[in-house]
């Protein structure tokens, strides 16, 4: 089988090599897919130079969600048949012809989604699921302010905000993502995420400030977001793609009686299974019913897992790009 390998941790992807690799059979209790796309996740990346808190034993394939069809039942399987198409996601491994997986990561795709809108939706779903209801508590018919909502995750929390009655604000970095998000999701305000952005946000707002706001982008941004956040709000911390860190003064939040919450989609499931399984099981029905729409940027071949790399690190990517196997 064809197999993007991490055979080394190196900077700019130097350790990854595409190579042919046996195809693995299922042990007990696991299930071989057939994979028909992957999506690419910035933990992809940053896995195959060593950067991100898991740390795979070497060598290893990247790929944290795939779509595909069920090839072959490990001993005491049950409730799968080869043929059904179904989604997943594992921690790595995903970006091959073939995954072994626990039958527990599997679940059905849901009809309406194509191979690379399936494989695409998974880990930025959930994590707007748990960022907006579990940790941001949204009320329909709040204001939320997403930044970086071109982003694969920022994107989807746009939809599913949206989905969800409240009433969005969009932050992105260039005119070319604001149209893109203002074409696929209309959202209530589509603004500059630049400095600046507080008074805009008070503005639209009528002076309230934003009930929920979502970050993935800390820095400058996170300390503006203290600045134009509702009484009672609660500021998300998704990540630091800006780089920085932020730190906040705590009488800040005591004033303005807001909450900093940080979102650890998978973390919150494994901690919470039930819960965990809550989550997923409700994204799945959203997309099942046509309430949330992933969007692929690009489906590229697995041979061009390269290009697909740099598509993120050079941030132009609106929606998440997908490798297709």
């Amino acid at each position: 089988m064809r197999a993007l390998l991490v055979g080394e941790l190196a900077e700019n992807h130097g350790g990854c090599a595409l190579v042919d690799l046996p195809v693995p059979e299922p042990g007990p209790g696991a299930v071989r897919v057939r994979v028909r796309a992957a999506g690419v996740n910035f933990p992809d990346l940053l896995m195959t130079r060593g950067a991100y808190q898991l740390k795979p034993e070497l060598p290893f394939m990247p790929g944290l969600e795939f779509a595909g069809e069920v090839d072959a039942l490990g001993e005491g399987v049950s409730g799968w048949q080869v043929g059904d198409a179904v989604i997943g996601g594992n921690r790595f491994g995903a970006m091959a012809e073939y995954i072994v997986v626990p039958a527990t990561n599997l679940r059905r795709k849901p009809e309406r989604l194509s191979w690379e809108e399936a494989a695409a939706y998974g880990v930025a779903y959930l994590t707007a699921w748990v960022a907006l209801t579990r940790c941001g508590q949204v009320q329909s018919g709040e204001w939320v302010l997403v930044h970086g909502a071109a982003g694969g995750v920022g994107l989807a929390t746009v939809d599913l905000a949206r989905a969800l009655g409240a009433r969005v604000i969009a932050a992105a970095s260039s005119a070319e993502k604001r149209a893109a998000v203002t074409e696929l999701y209309a959202p209530d305000a589509v603004i500059d995420g630049a400095p600046g952005f507080r008074e805009t946000v008070k503005e639209l707002t009528d002076g309230k400030g934003a009930d929920v706001i979502f970050d993935p982008v800390g820095g400058d941004v996170f300390d503006e977001s203290t600045r134009c956040i509702a009484f009672g709000g609660r500021l998300l911390v998704i990540g630091f793609a800006s780089g920085r860190i932020p730190e906040v003064s705590v009488n800040r939040p005591l004033i303005k009686g807001f909450s900093v919450v940080g979102v650890r989609a998978g973390e919150y499931g494994r901690r919470f299974p039930a819960r965990g399984a809550e989550n997923i099981a409700s994204i799945d029905a959203l997309a099942a019913e046509g309430k949330i729409r992933p969007h692929v940027h690009a489906a590229l071949d697995l041979a061009d897992w390269r290009a697909g790399f740099a598509m993120l690190e050079r941030r132009e990517v609106v929606g998440k790009v997908v490798l297709t196997v």
